[in-house]
């Protein structure tokens, strides 16, 4: 009966979203309070395990790795949300111009982002990285170009799908301006798709960030990550194997909690473009069955005169 319920209330936008209220909480309070410094080092508590004072143990320079596991989360939140704002910013203003013009812009725009897609996200940020340098900024930078590309295709397609719309027609014959025809009558009628694919880019991003971190390009230690506190884990599975459990898992919540909730948030709207599709086929139907009943009852009629 509760599975029913949970079905048709959409289970994967309830349990992904309880997911990442959990994470951006702990992100939050991470600002606030930890249960000791992420930072301080204490040689006597080297690799000691789980414990009431340690809930996750520590690590190979003693340090609380409950603590820098919630510092971790809200690295990875922050950069993860710093590269969609880059990404998505630049592709809804590029996406919008390409779609709704069209022309030579929007095969330029369509050549080059076809280029860039013709590499893999990770080569290119670490392509931009090896020109700009290691670090945080630069991590944060380089993947917002990587993603940007993703984010024009979408937008630039449904500027396409609505661009020919009676209301922007309507717009238009008004006098209205194209940025306010673009950002105004066109853009908010996107914010459920263009919703799906910030969910869908951010849990990419949040895999993308661990990967660089992992690899020693992102955020510099002491700081932590969940991606370098994984490679450092790496090194001791046999001696302290819940560093990597815990630093994993992680990531692992993150990431499913990500796309739970993203997947939730496709399936809504794509029910919701069946509702709208199905009420246009009734109204169409509807409509066509007054016009045959009508031609119908003058057929019948008999001819005056």
């Amino acid at each position: 009966m509760i599975l029913e319920k949970l079905k048709k209330k959409n289970m994967y936008t309830i349990l992904g979203g309880a997911m990442v209220f959990i994470v951006i909480f702990v992100a939050v309070l991470n600002l606030f309070w930890t249960p000791a410094d992420p930072t301080r080092m204490n040689a006597a508590e080297r690799f000691a395990a789980p414990s009431a004072a340690h809930p996750f143990g520590t690590d190979n320079f003693g340090r609380d790795i409950l603590s820098r596991v919630m510092n971790g989360v809200g690295q990875t939140i922050l950069i993860s949300s710093l590269v969609m704002v880059i990404s998505s910013s630049c592709g809804v203003l590029i996406g919008a111009v390409a779609g709704y013009n069209g022309g030579w812009f929007d095969d330029l725009i369509m050549r080059i982002t076809d280029a860039i897609n013709g590499f893999p996200s990770i080569l290119l940020a670490l392509v931009v990285i090896s020109v700009l340098g290691p670090g945080r900024k630069n991590l944060i930078i380089s993947l917002g170009i990587a993603f940007i590309p993703s984010f024009v295709r979408i937008v630039r397609g449904e500027f396409i799908r609505l661009r020919d719309a009676d209301y922007i027609l309507r717009a238009r014959l008004m006098g209205v301006s194209r940025p306010r025809i673009l950002f105004v009558h066109i853009l908010p009628n996107i914010f459920s798709t263009f919703w799906v694919a910030v969910m869908i880019g951010f849990n990419n991003a949040i895999l993308a960030e661990s990967g660089m971190s992992y690899l020693g390009i992102g955020t510099a230690p002491p700081d932590a990550t969940l991606g370098n506190m994984l490679s450092d884990a790496q090194g001791y599975l046999t001696r302290a194997p819940w560093y990597a459990i815990f630093s994993g898992l992680s990531i692992v919540f993150i990431v499913l909690g990500a796309s739970l909730l993203s997947e939730g948030l496709r399936r809504k709207e794509a029910g919701r473009g069946a509702g709208d599709l199905s009420g246009r086929q009734r109204r169409r139907t509807s409509a066509g069955g007054r016009a045959l009943s009508q031609t119908a009852s003058s057929s019948i009629l008999p001819a005056k005169g």
